[in-house]
């Protein structure tokens, strides 16, 4: 059945499919234009099992506040488009809508690609203001779900054994957010007690030098803990350098997710009332 763009209803099936399609769902009856939108936006992926996970994501985000219109959107690669969520988000009469990026890290996209979207979706819709909210970045919480993830592992249950977790991110020509990303692996190591080291897809360290320092540092046994959201092209790339090694799931729709992106968006909206108050 059509729906409204990137209309997510709490409770409602995400649906799957490949790169390209949209992961909507059925319209509620309201049209609940008197609180702020959220138009969460994902990176997108030509792997449609990313888009599936975050359509999956969004779902449980719209589950847990029935009372906010929630829409799913993507930066690329997917469907259905920022400009197009934004487009019909107006058409529906909102007046504010927050912008949650569903990012772990401050990078091109958060700072450049975004804002520049949202500028020029501001030229078209004067009367629709758009509040861009933070990324989620290393948020505790979601080291939290990473913790559960290794935790969830078969791997993990097999004593006795010294655990070894390479925390695996994607990796990035900026020193300083690779700097960031591994205050994840650091936070991990002092929650759990586990050896951890960071590691990245697209640069170094790589997952087999990380592996190899564990290992050296006492690990008897080495997963792997993928610092992302969705599974795709860069999960098999990992997945593909070591296929000896157990590889937790992806974040996905843990609840603690569900709680970071709320945040997000109550921050957004409560320095939009400071500001014009």
């Amino acid at each position: 059945m059509l729906t409204s763009i990137g209309m997510v209803t709490p409770g409602a099936r995400a649906f799957g499919g490949t790169a390209g399609v949209e992961h909507e769902a059925a319209l509620p009856p309201s049209t609940r234009t008197d609180r702020p939108a959220l138009l969460a936006v994902a990176h997108g992926s030509r792997d449609p099992r990313s888009a599936a996970t975050m359509a999956a994501v969004v779902a449980a985000v719209a589950s847990a506040r029935p009372d906010v219109d929630v829409r799913l959107a993507f930066l690329d690669l997917s469907a259905p488009s920022v400009d197009r969520v934004v487009d019909a988000v107006a058409a529906q009469g909102h007046t504010h809508a927050v912008v949650a990026p569903l990012l772990l890290g401050s990078a091109f996209h958060a700072r450049i690609d975004l804002p520049a979207l949202l500028d020029a979706a501001r030229g078209r819709h004067a009367r629709l203001r758009l509040t861009q909210a933070d990324v989620l970045g290393p948020d505790p919480r979601l080291v939290d779900a990473l913790r559960d993830r290794v935790r969830g592992t078969p791997d993990h249950e097999t004593p006795p054994r010294r655990i070894g977790v390479a925390v695996a991110a994607v990796g990035s020509s900026n020193a300083a957010a690779n700097t960031r990303t591994a205050a994840v692996a650091r936070r991990l190591a002092a929650e759990t007690g586990w050896l951890t080291e960071i590691c990245y897809a697209t640069t170094e360290p790589t997952l087999d030098e990380a592996a190899a320092r564990l290992r050296a540092r006492g690990a008897d046994r080495v997963l792997v803990a993928p610092w992302f959201l969705a599974p795709g092209l860069l999960t098999d790339r990992l997945a593909s350098a070591a296929p000896d090694l157990a590889h937790a799931d992806v974040i996905g729709a843990h609840p603690a997710l569900t709680d970071v992106v709320w945040d997000r968006y109550d921050t957004a909206c409560a320095d939009t009332l400071a500001l014009t108050a």
